[in-house]
């Protein structure tokens, strides 16, 4: 089966196959074509180039005039999976309570692990399955999403077993990233060594026995998990074959960066607060740096600095942080839009971060993240608009007309 998409305004994204990611200055360079064909065979990307050449033959023929067609959106940080929700908390910090504090009077984190822990695993899947059909139909159509709202051996699994699901149900790139090391539960506030021997000795042996995660994390943060802790849960993770990709920086700047480095980690998240040191350790490396906009927005913190990292010649990937307490929505339309206002990317940039380079950041780059010969069929035709900046200039109104995954549309 053949479809041939016709009179694309302009297509946007196009890469030779060889191109993994991009940094430094090359973000501000966004590959497109005017007044294109894009030709699909059942669910590859096999042909595109100028109307002037379009092809006479095909099983099937949309024409897309005014509208611009580019790949889905690639979402490598999420939490989808969880249970409830914490809206108390949100009033909460409107009267004034940091997230913090929150945290501290037990809630954040350790809500959410007790509301999961009580929820059954078909009820957790129905839950994830609504909010994971949302962010498809908002142009999302590779995503990473991490376990660590379960902290017991049975409740992580419980929530590796649901994205395992997720992954057979849905036509769409999901990866699973094992997050045991996201806050000491309460019953071992006291016992931190005790719980990490549980995340190394137990949890890790089960998630690799049963092949449920690609990556690890670890929220490597004062007040969460050390430098010295992470180190150590990364080390015995590599054992079992999991991929480094970390929460650092989200508060304070502790050596996170510098120990996923030394890990050869995927990608390295948030980095709300970054000093010359974080970015030297980066320079060099294969660590995809990936910003949250969305979480800061939500909770009122700084910015990932993109101006600075970009202008060391580092790569940057945008990323939602889709979870209940920091960042309720999947939106990587809104992430984009986010990332040119509050963080002064260009709309090429900003592109750039949220297809090719999240692509880099879950290990996605010969799939998807581009209009790319023999790349999945993975794509947002857009309503009629004047530009491409205009999905970020215009970031309250839905400009998708249709999303396509595998060739079909959704």
């Amino acid at each position: 089966m053949t479809t041939l998409l016709i009179n694309i305004k302009e297509l946007i994204q196009v890469r030779n196959s060889d191109v993994k990611k991009v940094s430094g200055s090359e973000m501000k360079t966004l590959p497109t074509i005017k007044n294109a064909y894009l030709l699909i065979e059942n669910d590859i990307i096999t042909d595109f180039g100028s109307m002037e050449n379009v092809p006479q033959s095909a099983d099937k023929k949309i024409d897309c005039s005014g509208k611009m067609i580019l790949p889905t959106w690639c979402d490598s940080h999420t939490h989808i999976v969880y249970a409830g929700n914490r809206e108390q908390e949100f009033v909460d910090r409107i009267n004034g309570l940091t997230y913090e504090e929150i945290a501290n009077n037990g809630g954040g984190i350790l809500n959410s692990a007790k509301k999961l822990q009580s929820t059954s695993e078909e009820d957790l899947y129905k839950q994830s399955a609504k909010r994971l059909e949302e962010v498809i139909a908002l142009g999302t159509g590779a995503v990473e999403i991490k376990s660590g709202y379960g902290l017991t051996v049975d409740a992580e699994i419980k929530m590796l077993r649901v994205i395992k699901k997720l992954k057979e149900n849905y036509n769409l790139p999901i990866k699973a990233t094992f997050l045991g090391a996201h806050a000491f539960p309460s019953e071992f506030k006291n016992n931190k060594e005790g719980y990490i021997n549980l995340i190394i000795n137990e949890m890790l042996p089960k998630v690799a026995e049963e092949n449920l995660a690609e990556f690890v994390d670890a929220f490597c943060e004062t007040g969460y998990f050390s430098v010295d802790d992470t180190d150590r849960i990364l080390s015995a993770a590599q054992s079992y074959g999991l991929i480094p990709k970390v929460h650092v920086n989200q508060f304070t700047t502790i050596g996170g960066v510098q120990v996923s480095v030394k890990h050869n980690a995927l990608s390295v998240d948030h980095l709300e607060i970054m000093n010359t040191e974080d970015i030297n350790a980066l320079k060099g490396s294969e660590t995809m740096p990936v910003a949250l906009p969305s979480c800061s927005y939500f909770l009122s913190i700084p910015y990932t600095p993109a101006r600075d990292i970009i202008e060391a010649g580092l790569p940057l990937a945008l990323a939602t942080d889709f979870n209940p307490g920091s960042t309720p929505s999947g939106n990587m339309n809104f992430v984009v839009a986010t990332a040119c206002i509050k963080m002064k990317m260009t709309p090429e940039e900003a592109i750039n971060a949220a297809t090719i380079n999240g692509a880099y950041a879950m290990n996605l780059s010969d799939e998807v993240g581009s209009i790319t010969k023999g790349k999945k069929a993975n794509f947002i035709i857009t309503k009629e608009i004047p530009s491409y900046g205009f999905i970020p200039y215009s970031f309250g109104s839905n400009l998708i007309d249709d999303v396509y995954l595998n060739g079909k549309k959704i």
